[in-house]
Formats: structure tokens, C-alpha cells, sequence
């Protein structure tokens, strides 16, 4: 094998493949292919050694993954997923070699000498590739990266047809990078006018989900009546406060999200308004994406009808990369990462970062600081003071959204806007679809919850004063943002006023200062405080685990601190507050002179200074005046120390709603015209039809509306008692991890891959990957787990879809997150039942909740949702398998009737899962 190989193409010259290593890693061995072709199988011990002693770059395929696996530092490299990001940039690939090989059309490589084939082959296609798209522009943006030491970069330049030796000058290098240039701008409209209230009859909803389904297309009655069902959401309503309202759950396989496109798609083109439909996951807004090429199979028409939106730290900020590029002159090694972020940007759909069309193991090659952190993650934004506002990506969703019949949202930012009255938006939805729908009580209890911690203080200390330690951050502060608009007027005062009163919230390294008893000023002081009292009552402060306390019975100084602490912040929401009447007032007084821009950046920046300052500065102090008091009942409050691994990183007071499903339902639901809210899991299955939908109501907030809402239930089509079993294994102890990791291992192999293990806490987790993840491989079986490997969970996940001899750990996180269908999954093995943990709060809502057993309740939803990962189509087959021999058979109502739950010993299990997922096969 040589390592010399020309790719002969008729339209280019031959492409050489850089004369290097090429390096392989599994688990437990991995492949060399040496300069002069000689391949060899090693040790990870020795691949490490050989990388530590190569005097050459070494070919291979996501770098940190390989360092992480041979348990070496970083190294010479020459990253193929560097190269596909140059050379196809804002198009997905699987970091793996199976994943590379699908995305450019290769051979699938069976053996881990094939994987070292397909990274040789993958290197000649792309560098065959780089002659067809070489401009004068690609060609000094690789001059720039190879200035700042990119390894591909006299590879990649010689590809592009550069034959002249010499660079171009400085300053066109760093013109190269500057992106904002070549970027289209948005043009301001008129907003639409309000939408119509013409309803949705059932007929047209199924007439529309034939169309989108095609000729041809399976029948399927129960998609059908559920796309009937999610009509009642498009009603007119008939009293202020009362929209109509429709709760239905439908089980996997109906089709839900063709299923209320169909309604939703007939009301905004009847009334010429926006549908906004909600998510939890960003892996259900890509498939919802995916799904409306169906209802719009023209890409520019899609384009104008159909946005994705997120929150704006989700998105690319120009603003911040030029001023990544604008410090190259001091840190040219940074080159290579801004070339890179320059080609995805200009092929980026809408610069969406997190979840979008950016490669997220591009965050893991690069790192974050040059990546994921150029988006708006501080609140920081200027608006259309900002030099690149009319090209801005944000600006320009926010803008396709007012004009969008069906708007892709997700439950945060749903709700954050609906709590702002649609300031960012300028206008409110009318109409909602909640899919993920068992998620609504969750999302609820985060955007509607308080937390007086170290971290939200010196957040808002930051987004106030700006940096005031590393010039890495262009954190510029509150002056910097507003100072041409508040200059020479009443205003400046009262911006002068909030800045020094700023200087109370914790400042930089208030960890230290607080763990070792010099805190600066009332905020760092009541912060101790209260670190002293958690560790004080917490019977596990030995534990590498957060901890919490009750607020009452204070410890001695707390109150005191508190009432200094009160009294520092009202002397910043003063000023704040004089600072947004005088802004609105400006818009009152040059109302003739504002262009529309200006007014909405003055609009913008009192909406941001209310919410982040006056508002949570009146949260804080509310909080602090429930320990002189009480805690009115609505809420619950408590102290914590937030710790990951035995460190502390947050300390702090919270307030959560003991159902924060009353402010959605008020912020959202009643200033709206019709909501749908649906899921697959919305109802217990405690066997207690009329308890199980009250449950549903209170998860959902449907029980606070004055006008009862339409229920529906969908059964689904799937014969659950034909394609799955459920085994509980009653032989083996769930606190002794050697049997638990037994238990996985044997299960996995039995299975053929394919199989999802969900663990309770995060270190079980590691230790079974420990102890199974070497004897899986010699198997074939690549074990992935969550907070292992060098990955990201989304990229985790779509690696376990595309490879299917692999099996995955992960949390919760990952149960919500996958959606697998076909042999990729047909396995779900829980360490344990899910029980939630007993914290303060935890304890606060069982007191009130409906549900007779609130814990029970918990876990069957939790079981619930993870057993519908398993059959997503009628022809998979699946098992679930407990390994906790105390499941209460109570706890069995989480699987649909008629399944049969086997209680046996380990052995067995391991038969049957065998014998079942391989029945027919000889």
C-alpha cells in the first residue's frame, strides 16, 4: 500500500495525498499507516508513543478524541474534519470514519484498516475538490490560516491551483477575514397587519395531510384523527382570556408533527398570520426543519415561510468575530480557527451555531472561545449602534419571522418573550403548537425562576461595568452600548449612578474571596453567608455533589448582611429605572427626528435594562425580604452550593414557582388566541384514566384555564405487545457496580449493539464505561458515553444513529434527545428506576401536587418517555430492561397494555434479549 496517490480527474491536475502517518484509534488498539506505507495494528500505549516521536504531522480524524483515547497531549496533526470544514463548509458529517465515508460517498470501511483507507480516500476527494471552488478570495483566506500555522495550509493552497510562492501582503490577509463585507443586507418593512380568525375544520386538516403525505402514502386513520383533533386549536376564541385549547396525546407512531403541520399550515394561510410551533429539543426543531420540505419543496419559498428561531445566544455575532480578527496582529496562531468560522459563516442558512448547520465538533477541534463564544452569550448586543446590524444574523431571523407562516421556536424562548409582551419581536403569536408538550412544566420552571447567586451577580456586574480583567472579552459594558444616546442629557446621571452602584455585585474571582472569608462589599458578604450555612446543614458536605439548605433559622450575620445587601441594590434599580423613563422619553421628545432603527434600539435597550436589571435587581430584593418574613406560598425558597466534582463553582438563594405552570399559562396561554399542547407522554399511567389526565392538566397548565380544554387521546399503531418485551432483573444488586457494568455488557453484546444505557447518576456512569467499555470493542461494539468522551451529546447522538453496532451512556439528556429509528436502537437498559431526587423543591411541589404519588408519577413518565425511544417504525423491534429488582409493580403502568414485563434472573434476560431482537435471523 503506498501512501503516495494521485486522484486523476479530467477537469484539474493530479491531487497528491500528503506524504504523512495516518493514525486509527478504537478503544483498546490502533491502526498506523507509516510514511513508507507500512501498516500495522498497536497498542494504544504505543500509538501514543509513536505520536510523541513523529517528526510529521499525522493524518487522522478528530484529533481531540484521539488525544483523549491514547491518553496523550496535543500533537502535530492533519485533521480531516479540518479540511471537510474548509472545503464544504455548513454541511453535516458524522466525525467518524463510517460518517466521513456516507458524507462523501465512499466505500463504508469494515475494519480499522479500512478506516485508514478512508481517511487517505477522504483527504484525495476533498483535496480533489478545492481546484472547483478556488477563487482569488479562498485562495488569500488559505493564506491567511497557513500564516497562522495551519498544518493543511501549503496542502490546501497547492489544491487551489497557488503556484506563486510568495504570500500576499498583511493586509489582505486580513481582509480575507473580514466576512461582514460579502454579507447580504436585511431591509426594514412595514409589520404585517394582524392575523384573521378563520377556523380550521377537520376536513381541511386532512386534505392538507394527504397533500403532504403524497400519492401513494400508507394509510394511516390515526394521523388522520389526530390531525382532526389539533383543529380545536385553531378556533376563534369567543372571550378574552379564554383561548381555545387543545391538550392530546398521541402515541409514538401516529405522526405528530405531520400531523398538526397539516392544521397549522390551513390556519396561516387562511388568516396570513404566523404559527409559532414550539419544541423542546433543538433534535426535534432539525427534524421539524427536515419535515416542511413537504409543505414547501422550493427552497426559496421555504426560505420566506418558514424560520427557525432560538435565542439570541444561539447565533454568530459579527460584532464579536471582528474583533477576534481585528487582535490577529497579536495573536496570529488564532488564524486557522477565524478561516475556518469565515467559510462556515458565508455558507451558513441563518448563523445559527447551536444546533444549526454548524458542526458542533468544530467547537471541540477549535475550542469555544473562538467557536460557540463569538456568539451574543452575554447580553451584550448594541443593536443598530452595531457597525454590522443591517447584515446581522439575528436581526435578519427576527425580521423573516414577523413574515413567516410557521415559526420553529422552542419553550424558552416562547416563554422569555411572551414574559418581555413580544418587544423583541414586536408583535405576540397568536397561535402556539407545543409539541414535546411534557416538557412545558419543566421549561416553565426555568424561565420563570429567580436566583440570587454569585454567578447571576457578577453576570450582571459584567453586562453593566463590561470586562474588567481580560481583554479576550469584548464585554464592553452599559456606557459603552448607550453613551451616544444618554451624552449631554439628564440621562448620563442616572447612567453614572448605576455604574458606580454596580461596583457592589460580586467582581472578578468572588469564588476565592468568599471560600476564604474575605468577601468585598455586601453581595460577596451575604454570599459567604449563606455558603456557611448550607455547609453547615447539608449532612453530605463531604459529597462531590451540590448541596442545599432551608432559609430558615439564619445563621448568625445573615440577616444582617441581607438587609446591607437590600439596601446596595435599590440604590441600582433607582438609577436604572430614572434611566429607562428618560430613554422612553427621548423617543417622545425626537419622535420626528428618530429613524426606525434608533427607536428600536432605544426600544430594545430599556426592554433589557428592565428585564436584566430593574426586574431581576426586584426579584433579588423580594427574595431577601422573605427571610424577615415568609416565603408567600406560591413559591419555594432555598440556599445552594452548586458543585461539580467536589469544586465549588455557584452559591446562591432560589425562588422557583411551586407550578410554574400558572405564569405560562398567563404569560402565554391567555394572551393567545388557541394553543395546542401535545406529546406522546402526556398522562401518567397510574391506571386512573380520569387521575392520569389531571395529571396531565396540572404538568401542563391546562388546569388554570377559566374555559376547560379539549382532550384527546390517539392510540398508537404500533403493536406494542408483538414488537417489544420488558424485563426487570431480579438477581442482581443495583448498588454493586460490578454486577450493574456485568449486566450492561452482557445485554449490549447480546443485543448486537444498538442499545441505550440510562443512568440515575453521572459517576455510575463512568465506572460501568470503565469496567465494559474494552470488552464491547473486542466484540465489534463501540461503547459512546455522555461526559467520556471528547463530544458533545448532539454529536454523540448522531454518531449512535449512524453506527449502528455502537452503543451509547448518557443521562437524562440523552433519553429526551435521541430519536432512533430501525436497528440503531433497540435496546433501553436503566441502571435503575428513575426516582427524582429529593431536594427542597422536590419535596415543596409533592406537598401540592395532584398526582397520589408524586414520586411514582415522576419515574412512569420518565420510564414512559424512554420506552418510546424503542419503536419509532412498524417493522423495529425492542426491549427494555431494568436492573433494579425493587421496581414496584405499580410502576408498570408506564408501558402500554398488553406488554409483557418478565421478572427474571440475569441470564434469562440475556437469552431472551437475544432470542427476540435476533428471532428469524439464522
Amino acid at each position: 500500500m503506498t501512501v503516495e496517490n494521485d486522484l486523476l480527474r479530467a477537469e484539474a491536475p493530479p491531487i497528491r495525498i500528503p506524504a504523512v502517518p495516518v493514525l486509527v484509534t478504537h478503544v483498546r488498539s490502533c491502526a498506523w499507516l507509516s510514511q513508507e506505507g507500512e501498516l500495522e495494528t498497536l497498542s494504544l500505549k504505543e500509538g501514543a508513543r509513536r505520536l510523541s516521536t513523529s517528526e510529521v504531522p499525522v493524518l487522522v480524524l478528530h484529533a481531540l478524541a484521539t488525544a483523549r483515547r491514547l491518553r496523550c497531549g496535543p500533537f502535530p496533526r492533519l485533521d480531516i474534519l479540518e479540511l471537510f470544514a474548509f472545503v464544504r463548509p455548513a454541511q453535516f458529517c458524522l466525525p467518524t470514519p463510517r460518517g466521513l465515508a456516507d458524507a462523501l460517498g465512499l466505500k463504508s470501511p469494515k475494519t480499522l484498516e479500512d478506516e485508514v483507507e478512508t481517511l487517505r480516500e477522504a483527504c484525495a476527494l476533498l483535496l480533489g475538490e478545492l481546484a472547483k471552488i478556488s477563487t482569488k478570495d479562498i485562495q488569500t483566506l488559505a493564506w491567511a490560516m497557513k500564516a497562522g500555522g495551519w498544518t493543511w495550509g501549503s496542502i490546501v493552497l497547492k489544491g487551489l491551483g497557488v503556484a506563486n510562492p510568495d504570500a500576499p501582503h498583511s493586509g489582505a490577509l486580513l481582509r480575507s477575514l473580514q466576512i461582514w463585507h460579502k454579507l447580504k443586507e436585511w431591509v426594514e418593512s412595514a409589520a404585517p397587519p394582524p392575523p384573521g380568525h378563520l377556523p380550521v375544520e377537520p376536513v381541511e386538516a386532512r386534505a392538507r395531510l394527504d397533500m403532504l403525505l403524497g400519492a401513494g402514502a400508507e394509510e394511516r386513520g390515526e394521523q388522520k384523527d389526530y390531525a382532526a383533533s389539533m383543529c380545536e386549536a385553531f378556533q376563534a376564541p369567543n372571550a378574552a382570556g379564554e383561548p381555545a385549547m387543545a391538550l392530546v396525546e398521541a402515541g409514538t407512531g401516529v405522526g405528530k408533527t405531520l400531523g398538526y403541520i397539516a392544521p397549522a399550515s390551513v390556519w396561516a394561510k387562511k388568516n396570513q398570520g404566523a404559527v409559532w410551533i414550539s419544541t423542546y429539543t433543538r433534535n426535534l426543531q432539525r427534524q421539524l426543519d427536515g419535515e416542511l420540505d413537504r409543505l414547501f419543496d422550493d427552497p426559496k419559498e421555504k426560505k420566506r415561510k418558514v424560520v427557525i428561531r432560538k435565542g439570541r445566544e444561539n447565533y454568530f455575532c459579527l460584532l464579536n468575530f471582528e474583533e477576534a480578527v481585528s487582535r490577529l496582529r497579536l495573536r496570529s496562531d488564532d488564524a486557522p480557527a477565524l478561516g475556518l468560522m469565515a467559510r462556515w459563516a458565508l455558507a451558513s442558512r441563518d448563523g445559527d451555531m447551536i444546533g444549526g448547520d454548524f458542526p458542533s465538533w468544530l467547537k471541540e477541534l477549535l475550542g469555544a472561545r473562538l467557536t460557540v463564544d463569538m456568539t451574543d452569550t452575554r447580553g451584550e448586543c448594541v443593536y443598530s449602534s452595531c457597525s454590522h446590524y443591517s447584515k446581522c444574523f439575528i436581526e435578519k431571523t427576527v425580521r423573516r419571522a414577523r413574515r413567516a407562516e410557521l415559526v420553529v421556536a422552542n419553550h424558552a424562548l416562547v416563554m422569555i418573550q411572551a414574559a418581555l409582551g413580544g418587544v423583541e419581536e414586536n408583535l405576540m403569536p397568536t397561535r402556539y403548537i407545543f409539541d414535546e408538550g411534557h416538557h412545558v412544566f419543566d421549561a416553565a420552571d426555568k424561565a420563570f425562576s429567580a436566583h440570587l447567586s454569585g454567578q447571576e451577580g457578577a453576570d450582571l456586574r459584567r453586562w453593566l461595568l463590561g470586562a474588567e480583567e481580560s481583554s479576550r472579552s469584548r464585554a464592553r459594558g452599559l456606557k459603552a452600548r448607550i453613551d451616544d444616546l444618554v451624552a449631554g442629557r439628564e440621562m448620563e446621571e442616572a447612567l453614572d449612578a448605576v455604574l458606580h452602584h454596580a461596583r457592589v455585585l460580586p467582581g472578578p474571582s468572588w469564588h476565592q474571596r468568599i471560600s476564604g472569608g474575605e468577601p468585598m462589599g455586601p453581595f460577596e458578604d451575604f454570599l459567604r453567608r449563606m455558603r456557611q450555612q448550607v455547609y453547615a446543614r447539608d449532612n453530605n458536605s463531604d459529597s462531590p455533589f451540590s448541596l442545599e439548605c432551608g432559609i430558615e433559622q439564619p445563621v448568625e450575620g445573615l440577616l444582617e448582611s441581607a438587609e446591607r445587601l437590600k439596601t446596595a441594590l435599590d440604590k441600582i434599580r433607582a438609577p436604572l429605572q430614572s434611566l429607562i423613563k428618560g430613554m422612553m422619553a427621548l423617543m417622545d421628545e425626537e419622535a420626528d427626528e428618530l429613524d426606525t432603527a434608533n427607536r428600536q434600539r432605544i426600544e430594545a435597550t430599556c426592554a433589557s435594562l428592565e428585564r436584566r436589571g430593574v426586574q431581576q435587581v426586584l426579584a433579588w430584593c423580594s427574595m431577601l425580604d422573605s427571610l424577615f418574613n415568609e416565603t408567600p406560598p406560591q413559591f419555594v425558597d432555598w440556599y445552594s452550593v452548586d458543585r461539580i466534582e467536589g469544586r465549588d463553582m455557584d452559591v446562591g438563594m432560589h425562588r422557583h414557582w411551586v407550578d410554574p405552570t400558572i405564569p405560562f399559562v398567563e404569560e402565554v396561554v391567555e394572551k393567545s388566541h388557541g394553543v395546542g399542547i401535545t406529546s406522546a407522554t402526556l398522562r401518567d399511567g397510574s391506571g386512573d384514566v380520569e387521575a392520569d389526565w389531571k395529571v396531565a392538566a396540572a404538568r401542563t397548565g391546562v388546569s388554570h384555564l377559566a374555559k376547560p380544554a379539549i382532550m384527546h387521546d390517539v392510540k398508537s399503531p404500533f403493536d406494542y405487545p408483538k414488537q417489544t418485551r420488558v424485563y426487570i432483573v431480579d438477581d442482581i444488586r443495583k448498588d454493586n457496580l460490578d454486577q450493574i457494568a456485568s449486566a450492561y455488557r452482557e445485554l449490549f453484546i447480546a443485543g448486537g449493539g444498538g442499545g441505550l444505557g440510562l443512568f440515575t447518576a453521572v459517576n455510575r456512569l463512568k465506572a460501568v464505561y470503565q469496567k465494559i467499555a474494552e470488552p464491547l470493542d473486542r466484540t465489534g461494539i463501540q461503547l459512546l458515553a455522555q461526559h467520556m468522551d471528547a463530544m458533545d451529546i448532539g454529536t454523540l447522538i448522531d454518531i449512535f444513529k449512524g453506527e449502528k453496532s455502537s452503543c451509547l451512556l448518557g443521562t437524562d439528556a440523552v433519553r429526551d434527545g435521541v430519536d432512533v429509528p430501525g436497528d440503531a436502537l433497540h435496546l433501553i437498559v436503566f441502571d435503575r428506576v428513575p426516582w427524582p431526587r429529593p431536594t427542597i423543591l422536590h419535596k415543596a411541589r409533592k406537598r401540592s401536587f395532584p398526582a397520589r404519588s408524586y414520586d411514582e408519577m415522576i419515574a412512569r413518565l420518565r420510564m414512559k418517555q424512554a420506552f418510546g425511544r424503542l419503536v419509532r417504525r412498524k417493522s423495529d423491534r425492542g426491549v427494555f430492561v431494568m436492573l433494579d429488582r425493587q421496581t414496584p409493580t405499580r410502576m408498570l403502568g408506564a408501558f402500554p397494555e398488553g406488554v409483557e414485563v418478565i421478572r427474571t434472573g440475569l441470564a434469562d434476560t440475556i437469552k431472551g434479549v437475544h432470542e427476540f431482537l435476533h428471532e428469524g435471523e439464522k
